[in-house]
């Protein structure tokens, strides 16, 4: 377990060095988060004052009214089809630099606009299951928040490899997810420690973040409100930018393990014998 701890460790390090090569792969996890509240806004702001709006708020209630399950299905579909979209533009420009080229943000708009059907179909997938599991959350309460939990993580888990086999095998959903499985069959031991690794790697990152925001909160208690303003919003800054290398990060990795599994070989950015470590012990 320390040996694949490790690795999980090394395998990070050498994907951020990778973003270093391409810092503009941050710019696909920024318009994905500002699309994301635009598509909120775009539900949330005309049921403003309807009994709908909690339904898109999130609230832990299952709605009554049929229409009110059509409308949350409508904002999951339209939220996970903006996510998969632009995680398929960042893939699809991870990829390219893996494979030696270098690749720009157009680059990754025309792939992901190739496979606008694949997205669609995926998105219709995971729209549906996000939706049963909120609905086995919101209906049988505390035991249906440990099972939805318990279920979105092994849901999560199967479908690791599932957008770079879109990006570049360009299977329907089924396909994809049969396809994620084979692949995290063989690399179950890096491919989920090397996630932990940057996890791990973020949650420590975070720590003087948050003694950061801790400092600017006693500031504004003891009548220095203006100095503590400004240090929570500063903290509040890096942590935004700690998620978008985070996202953008665990994006080349999940590529680089997933071009091994698909042609043998690991990418010239990463250490051979490290990546190939993941497929000696399953």
């Amino acid at each position: 377990m320390f040996e694949r701890i490790s690795n999980g460790w090394a395998l990070s390090k050498q994907s951020f060095r990778v973003l270093m090569l391409d810092k503009e792969l941050l710019l696909f996890p920024i318009m994905s988060g500002i699309s994301c509240l635009l598509v909120l806004a775009s539900f949330a702001l005309p049921l403003w004052d309807s009994k709908y709006f909690n339904t898109i708020m999130n609230d832990q209630q299952a709605p009554q009214d049929p229409l009110a399950y059509v409308i949350l299905f409508a904002f999951y579909f339209v939220n996970y089809f903006v996510m998969i979209f632009f995680n398929s533009a960042l893939m699809a420009c991870a990829i390219i630099r893996l494979k030696g080229g270098n690749p720009t943000v157009s680059d990754g708009f025309n792939a992901a606009l190739n496979r606008l059907p694949q997205i669609a179909g995926w998105a219709l997938v995971s729209a549906t299951v996000g939706f049963i599991l909120k609905m086995i959350e919101s209906r049988s309460e505390r035991i249906g928040q440990i099972v939805a939990g318990l279920l979105g993580m092994a849901w999560s888990i199967t479908t690791y490899f599932v957008i770079p086999v879109l990006v570049v095998e360009k299977k329907n959903p089924f396909e994809a997810m049969k396809r994620s499985v084979s692949v995290l069959r063989e690399t179950w031991g890096e491919s989920l420690v090397a996630n932990f690794g940057i996890g791990a790697i973020m949650f420590l990152i975070m720590i003087p973040v948050f003694l950061m925001m801790v400092g600017g909160g006693m500031l504004i208690a003891t009548g220095n409100a203006l100095a503590g303003g400004v240090l929570i919003g500063c903290a509040i800054l890096l942590i935004l930018l700690i998620s978008l290398v985070s996202s953008a990060v665990h994006a080349i990795l999940i590529a680089a393990i997933y071009l091994f599994a698909a042609e043998g070989e690991a990418p010239a950015q990463f250490d051979q014998t490290l990546i190939a470590h993941a497929f000696n012990r399953k």
